[in-house]
């Protein structure tokens, strides 16, 4: 830490705020690759917007 504080007050700051945007992007990154690994979601989605569809289609011919 002594090389830390010989540094300009303007340099420790960039390196300050360099390991802080380094910390949340990667906290970013990883957030986005955990949730974005499953697409459970939209599998929901499609198979409610295929049954709506048949649903609809078979009030409107009559059939059950």
């Amino acid at each position: 830490m002594a090389g830390f504080r010989s540094l300009s007050p303007k340099t420790r700051k960039l390196v300050v705020a360099g390991g802080l945007s380094a910390f949340v992007l990667g906290v970013y990154y990883y957030t986005m690759r955990a949730v974005g690994g499953t697409d459970e979601l939209q599998v929901a989605i499609d198979k409610f917007e295929e049954l709506k569809k048949k649903d609809a289609w078979n009030s409107s011919n009559g059939g059950s």
